[in-house]
């Protein structure tokens, strides 16, 4: 399999890690961890929620370095490029888009954008860990799309 294709099948299976680290693990035994990030008001920059990005950098860092030691034919290298790239995906998208940690990218007419917003709007309605909703990232319900083509 070329690098290519392997990166972005990981990127690609990314998202179904993300449901089921979100759904299981972080609505689940470490709501400890992730509970700030339901609270509607809170008065700091950085959350408990926010060490969640090791569940996910350390692994794809230490791919990429092993990766690296291995040579270009190891798969472990590009796999954690997949990671990695996934996991700026998810900053700019959930940390800087939806919730606007940098205040850009505060008006759009795109569809998906919208549809995905709106989603992750409707995640952050259950305050507590159960009866959730929407639990991926980039992978938005299609009801969703209905009210975005409204919009845009």
């Amino acid at each position: 399999m070329t690098p290519f294709f392997l990166i972005l099948i990981t990127f690609l299976l990314m998202e179904g890690v993300t449901w089921f680290v979100h759904k299981y693990v972080m609505h689940g035994f470490l709501w400890v961890l992730h509970s700030d990030h339901h609270k509607k008001d809170h008065d700091h920059t950085l959350e408990r929620n926010d060490s969640f990005f090791l569940f996910f950098g350390i692994p794809g860092f230490l791919l990429c370095l092993f990766g690296a030691n291995a040579g270009l034919d190891a798969p472990y290298l590009w796999i954690g490029i997949g990671i990695t790239l996934y996991g700026i995906a998810y900053l700019l998208v959930h940390d800087i888009f939806i919730h606007q940690r940098l205040k850009v990218f505060r008006k759009t007419k795109n569809p998906y954008f919208l549809a995905l917003r709106r989603a992750h709007k409707m995640h952050h309605k259950h305050l507590g860990k159960e009866d959730g909703e929407c639990f991926g990232m980039l992978w938005v319900p299609l009801k969703y799309f209905q009210d975005a083509f409204r919009q845009s």
